[in-house]
């Protein structure tokens, strides 16, 4: 066993104990590495093998030959090269009781080529970056911020260097290689103006223009961002009355890491707007994990046509203020007394840089550990 693993929050024997299952993340999110340590007795086919690919795709049938009654749980990395296969898995699920793993970076092709996605057998899983829980005393606020929570890139010992050569790897292997867009310069240029729009309402036309493409390819390319899971929509929250609500979406970057160096940032600065930014983005990441490993709840934020605003809202019941400041000023409240006059949620916070946790007027000022404490121990899970 490598000493130097961390273990994840995914269980994946957990959840193969029940069915077959997608496992998706962007790439260097550990799929690989989280496979190997937590499936150690698992048969593992690698589709990026030249040898494993051309014997499978010639004859997926081959695939039931090798398998033995010893083979209960059975990998098949990046699936998404050899959509062809799962009719073959479909088929040894059901006749032989066998449990698949099945990752991939995406679900987009599978999902184009109008595959079989093996009829709800299997649910998906996404792997994301490192969360505060799983580097324990290893966490470091500010190199998370600065540099995000890739595990390679997180202890990496030129983060900037190594964020240069990931992106581009995502422009010519997940774009370019997949044919997701024949235009690769058009959609670089998209991706720094997105970044720059990284966690706040969007304007299509104001993006296109930026990026010098039309505003029916920005969505196009903001449904690639998704289905790669480089990027993630948070939707406005409408159900205020007294208040009308905005109804645009955001978007966040899947790492804050990523989204800056795409911004042409580095070298972060406490107390500084850019860190306010990045401390929201990084909890919208923990928050958005915590939900992906448990199970589904709505997360959306809240902004009405009158400027008030509140970061989160969790399963339209928890009001979430995100403030990278301490001491909290009533100022920083405004847009939670306002929600709160709605009388539609249940509880009100502000997660910061305090030290101590304490109340005021009802609303729970809790310490950024303290908040994530009670998240993974699932005190927000109603």
């Amino acid at each position: 066993m490598d000493e130097r693993y961390l273990p994840r929050v995914l269980d994946l024997p957990a959840l193969l104990a029940r069915k077959s299952l997608f496992l998706f993340g962007p790439r260097q999110t550990g799929k690989t590495a989280l496979v190997r340590h937590a499936l150690p007795a698992a048969r593992v086919y690698d589709l990026l093998d030249a040898e494993v690919f051309l014997a499978l795709s010639r004859r997926p049938g081959r695939l039931g030959e090798e398998l033995g009654r010893r083979d209960r749980v059975v990998v098949i990395d990046e699936i998404q090269k050899l959509p062809v296969l799962l009719d073959e898995v479909h088929r040894l699920i059901e006749r032989q009781g066998v449990r698949f793993l099945l990752t991939g970076s995406s679900a987009r092709k599978l999902r184009r080529a109008g595959v079989n996605l093996l009829g709800g057998r299997a649910p998906s899983r996404t792997l994301h970056p490192f969360v505060q829980r799983e580097l324990g005393d290893r966490f470091d606020l500010l190199r998370a911020l600065d540099r995000g929570l890739l595990p390679s890139i997180y202890f990496s010992d030129d983060a900037e260097d190594d964020l240069r050569a990931y992106v581009g790897t995502y422009l010519k292997e997940e774009i370019a290689a997949e044919a997701l867009t024949r235009n690769v310069p058009a959609f670089s240029r998209f991706l720094e103006v997105a970044a720059l729009n990284h966690g706040k309402l969007i304007n299509y036309s104001a993006v296109a223009s930026d990026a010098q493409v039309p505003m029916s390819t920005v969505r196009e390319y903001y449904q690639i961002l998704e289905d790669t899971l480089v990027a993630r929509s948070l939707p406005a929250w409408t159900r205020t009355k007294t208040r009308k609500a905005i109804g645009t979406a955001k978007h966040y970057f899947f790492d804050v890491g990523v989204a800056r160096h795409l911004q042409g940032r580095s070298g972060l600065q406490t107390r500084s707007p850019e860190f306010g930014e990045a401390f929201e983005s990084w909890l919208f990441h923990e928050i958005s994990t915590w939900i992906d490993t448990t199970k589904p709840r709505h997360l959306a934020y809240w902004r009405s046509t009158s400027g008030f605003e509140v970061d989160f809202v969790l399963g339209d019941q928890t009001a979430i203020e995100v403030k990278a400041k301490a001491p909290v000023a009533d100022r920083d409240l405004r847009g939670l007394h306002a929600l709160r006059e709605e009388g539609l949620v249940k509880r009100s916070l502000v997660v910061c840089l305090e030290e101590r946790r304490r109340k005021v007027d009802g609303i729970d000022v809790l310490p950024w550990r303290v908040f994530l404490e009670e998240l993974w121990q699932g005190g927000y899970a109603r």
